[in-house]
C-alpha cells in the first residue's frame, strides 16, 4: 500500500505526518500551507513544522502520467530503452576490445622482458664462470722498468710510486712457496701455559713517556718488533712515528712527514724498517736507523685505513675509505694490484693477512667481513654479524680463528685473545671466558700486543701512555 498526500492525492516523495489530523502530507507543500496559515490543512488546528513527523520509507514509485497509459506512448516507451540498452552494450564492447587489446600488449612486454631477463641471466652465469676459470690478466703483466728507490739513509725526498704493475707469475709463485712452508710449520701448534696471575697487577710497569705531543694528545696505533719486543713501534695524532726502546726506556726515532693523524703501523721482523698509514692518502716506508722516509706509496685515493705486511716481508697490503684494497711491493714501492667490491661500494675499515699469505680479510663501513684470494684476486667468502663499521680484523697464527672487531688482537699461538677499548681483556680462546682485566688506562685503549711466548703485554691509548704487563 502506498501513501498518498492528503493535499496532492499523489504518492509524496518526502512523506511527514501531522501529529494534529493524523494525516499524511508532502513536507515541501505542508510546509509551505504552513507558512501561509500556520494551521493544520484538514481540522484547522495550530501547527508548526518542528511538529511534522518524517516518515522512512522505501522510495515510492510515481505513477506514470496518464498520456504515458496508451498503447503508442508504451511502445515508445520500450523503443527508447531497447535503444539506450543497445547503446550502452556497444559500449561495453567497446570497452571490452579495447581491454583485451591493452592485455595483449602487457602480457607481449611481459613475455619480452622475461626473454631478456633470462638471456642476461645465462650472460652473467657464463661470464662468472670464464672469470672463476681465468686468472686476473693484470697480474700477468709484468713489471715496468722503474728507477731505483732511494736507499736507507740516503738524502734528499723519498720516491712517490702510485701506478700498478701487475703481479709477475715469478711473485705469484713467491707467495705459493712461502705459503706452502708456513702451512707445514703452523701445524705445529705450541700450547703456551695457562697464565692467570693473582697479583698480576703488581707487574704492570707505565711509562708515560711523553711520546707523542700533549697538544694533539693520543696514541692511535701500535706494534712490537717481531725480533725485539723492547722496539714498541707508536703512530699518533700528532702526526708522528715514534720507535721506543721499553728496555732502555728511551725514544729511538721521532719520524716525521704525514700531513695528518697516523691511524696504522708496522715493524718489518727482519729489517730495521718500519710503514706507516694515514688518512693523507699516503703509505710510508722508513728507515729506523737512519731516521727517515725512504719512500712515499700513493695507492689509495681516499684514507688509508689499514696495513698488513705479507709473511715474505717483501709486500704490503692496505685498504682504503676509496673502496680499494691494494698490494704493494715494498722493495720497489711499486702498487701490484688494486682491487675493489664494485657491487658493495662501501669503505673498507682495515685489512690483515691469514698467516699463510695467500688469503686476507678486510673490514667495511656496513658490517661486513669479507676474505679475499689473493692470487685470484676475488672475494671468496663473507661474514655478517656486526651492527656497525669493523674496526680491527687478527687471524690467530695457526689460521684458525680470526677474531673481528674493535682492536682486537691474537697471541702467536691463538691461546688468548686481547681486547682493547674502554679498558682491556684477555680471553682464553675456545673457552672464550675472561682471564684478566685491566682498566689502568685514563682514555680509550687504542693498541693492544702481546710480546714474544705472551711473557707480557703491551698497550697504548688517548692518554699518550704506554703500559706493559708481566704476565
Amino acid at each position: 500500500m502506498s501513501l498518498v498526500c492528503a493535499i496532492s492525492n499523489e504518492v509524496p516523495e518526502h512523506p511527514c505526518v501531522s501529529p494534529v489530523s493524523n494525516q499524511v502530507f508532502e513536507r515541501r507543500l505542508i510546509e509551505k500551507f504552513i507558512a501561509e496559515n500556520g494551521v493544520d490543512p484538514m481540522n484547522g488546528q495550530p501547527l508548526s513544522e518542528e511538529q511534522l513527523i518524517d516518515i522512512k520509507v522505501s522510495h515510492p514509485i510515481r505513477p506514470k502520467a496518464p498520456s504515458s497509459t496508451s498503447i503508442p506512448a508504451i511502445l515508445k516507451s520500450l523503443q527508447d530503452e531497447w535503444d539506450a540498452v543497445m547503446l550502452h552494450s556497444f559500449t561495453l564492447r567497446q570497452q571490452l576490445q579495447t581491454t583485451r587489446q591493452e592485455l595483449s600488449h602487457a602480457l607481449y612486454q611481459h613475455d619480452a622482458a622475461c626473454r631478456v631477463i633470462a638471456r642476461l641471466t645465462k650472460e652473467v652465469t657464463a661470464a662468472r664462470e670464464a672469470l672463476a676459470t681465468l686468472k686476473p690478466q693484470a697480474g700477468l703483466v709484468a713489471p715496468q722498468s722503474v728507477p731505483t728507490s732511494q736507499p736507507a739513509g740516503g738524502g734528499g725526498e723519498p720516491m712517490e710510486v702510485s701506478e700498478q704493475v701487475g703481479m709477475s707469475q715469478e711473485i705469484i709463485q713467491k707467495l705459493q712457496d712461502k705459503a706452502t712452508v708456513l702451512t707445514t710449520e703452523r701445524k705445529k701448534v705450541h700450547f703456551l701455559k695457562y697464565f692467570c696471575n693473582a697479583d698480576i697487577r703488581s707487574n704492570m710497569r707505565p711509562l708515560n713517556t711523553g711520546l707523542h705531543s700533549a697538544s694533539v694528545p693520543g696514541i692511535l696505533c701500535m706494534d712490537l718488533c717481531p725480533s725485539d719486543t723492547n722496539k714498541v713501534l707508536t703512530g699518533g695524532a700528532d702526526k708522528n712515528v715514534v720507535v721506543f726502546d721499553k728496555s732502555e726506556e728511551q725514544i729511538v726515532a721521532t719520524l716525521k712527514g704525514h700531513t695528518k693523524k697516523v691511524t696504522s703501523v708496522i715493524y718489518h721482523p727482519s729489517q730495521s724498517v718500519v710503514f706507516s698509514a694515514s688518512p693523507d692518502c699516503t703509505i710510508r716506508v722508513w728507515s729506523v736507523t737512519a731516521g727517515n722516509c725512504v719512500q712515499v706509496v700513493r695507492a689509495h685515493e681516499g684514507s688509508v685505513t689499514g696495513l698488513s705486511l705479507h709473511a715474505t716481508g717483501d709486500f704490503l697490503l692496505s685498504s682504503s675509505e676509496d673502496q680499494y684494497w691494494a698490494f704493494s711491493d715494498i722493495q720497489t714501492g711499486r702498487v701490484l694490484t688494486k682491487v675493489t667490491d664494485e657491487a658493495a661500494g662501501v669503505a673498507l675499515t682495515c685489512a690483515q693477512f691469514h698467516p699463510d699469505g695467500l688469503i686476507f680479510g678486510t673490514g667495511t663501513a656496513d658490517s661486513q667481513i669479507k676474505i679475499w684470494d689473493l692470487k685470484e684476486r676475488t672475494n671468496v667468502a663473507n661474514f655478517p654479524g656486526h651492527s656497525g663499521p669493523v674496526t680491527s680484523i687478527a687471524f690467530s697464527e695457526n689460521g684458525y680463528y680470526l677474531a673481528t672487531g674493535g682492536k682486537t688482537w691474537l697471541n702467536k699461538s691463538g691461546t688468548y685473545l686481547a681486547v682493547g677499548g674502554s679498558d682491556i681483556r684477555v680471553y682464553i680462546c675456545k673457552q672464550w671466558s675472561e682471564v684478566l682485566n685491566f682498566s689502568d688506562h685514563s682514555g680509550l685503549v687504542t693498541g693492544v700486543a702481546f710480546g714474544e711466548n705472551a711473557q707480557f703485554l703491551s698497550s697504548a691509548g688517548m692518554d699518550r701512555s704506554l703500559k706493559f704487563y708481566s704476565l
